[in-house]
């Protein structure tokens, strides 16, 4: 989960042009949103079409789903990792 969390920390960082943030800046368990990060809802819908390019996972959901799915780095691997364990052929 570990090499998860760094991957997705790297698209964070690409995918919405962070600059002066390195991976170890972002604390896995840290919140995105408002405090932490600081990311807004613009950011969301990147992060999300980064995710979906980057894993082939589904952002479907309601509001409450989607704000507990990219409440850290780590709810994100989580989410990522039950995507593709659910994908994944029997």
């Amino acid at each position: 989960m570990k090499a998860l969390e760094q991957d997705i920390k790297e698209l964070i960082i690409s995918s919405l042009s962070l600059e002066d943030i390195g991976p170890a800046d972002i604390d896995a368990d840290a919140p995105l949103f408002i405090d932490g990060l600081g990311l807004d809802s613009i950011d969301a819908l990147e992060l999300g079409l980064a995710l979906q390019k980057r894993y082939g996972v589904a952002m479907n959901g309601d509001k409450d789903e989607m704000r507990a799915r990219f409440a850290s780095v780590s709810a994100l691997a989580a989410f990522v990792a039950s995507q593709r364990a659910s994908q994944a052929p029997a």
